[in-house]
């Protein structure tokens, strides 16, 4: 019969049929070339990507250390004197002296920073012949950021140790009493709840006081800041 002529293939074992799947299925090596080429542009373009944003963050952090972060100093100036009660010194003949003597300096606080600057009692020292004639000081307060805060100290002045200075008449005839006065301002400034700086400020200042006029003359300061 022609059937029983025809000879029969037998069928490939199962073990190979799945090899030539696999075979089949693997990608060829020029697809894993692409494929490495691909993860490793991918790769080169994160690190590019994060060095980028690095490179920016660190740039942002160096301008605002030197701008915005950077802790300038405050800046102190006496800006007026005023004497009240001078004559009851001057006026040595005519009885008595006047107990009440106050000295009322006018302080400006110039903060160029980008933050405020809070400050406690600041004081200020008058001294005759290096000696300590009057104290005073002023409440607390806050400089605004970039602003000048202007205030006034009243000094109270204790005549018993002036008229006890042995070289006062000697001054008195020559119509001016050389003074010396001190003032400190101590406070902080904090930028983003991050810098905090505390800061000191002083000021030294020679004068002459005209007993004529009752203003100041020759008037030198000298301006400290510590941190």
């Amino acid at each position: 019969m022609a059937n029983d002529s025809l000879e029969e293939k037998p069928l490939a074992p199962a073990a190979a049929r799945r090899l030539a799947i696999i075979d089949e299925a693997a990608p060829s090596p020029k697809l894993k070339a692409e494929e490495h080429r691909w993860r490793h542009g991918t790769c080169i373009k994160c690190c590019g990507c994060v060095s980028a944003l690095l490179l920016v963050l660190a740039v942002i952090i160096l301008v605002l250390a030197f701008t915005v972060c950077h802790v300038k100093d405050p800046v102190l100036k006496m800006e007026s004197v005023n004497i009240n009660g001078l004559d009851g010194i001057t006026n040595l003949t005519g009885g008595a002296p006047a107990k009440n003597l106050t000295v009322v300096v006018g302080v400006a606080v110039r903060n160029p920073n980008a933050a405020s600057f809070r400050f406690s009692n600041a004081s200020t020292a008058v001294y005759y012949d290096g000696v300590v004639v009057g104290e005073g000081r002023n409440p607390p307060g806050v400089a605004k950021a970039r602003r000048t805060l202007h205030m006034n100290i009243t000094v109270y002045v204790m005549v018993d140790i002036i008229l006890g200075v042995s070289s006062l008449s000697e001054d008195l005839r020559s119509g001016v009493l050389p003074v010396r006065s001190y003032t400190e301002v101590p406070g902080k400034v904090k930028i983003l709840k991050i810098v905090k700086k505390h800061a000191v400020v002083k000021m030294n200042c020679t004068m002459n006081v005209n007993i004529e006029t009752h203003r100041i003359q020759d008037q030198d300061c000298k301006r400290t800041v510590s941190f």
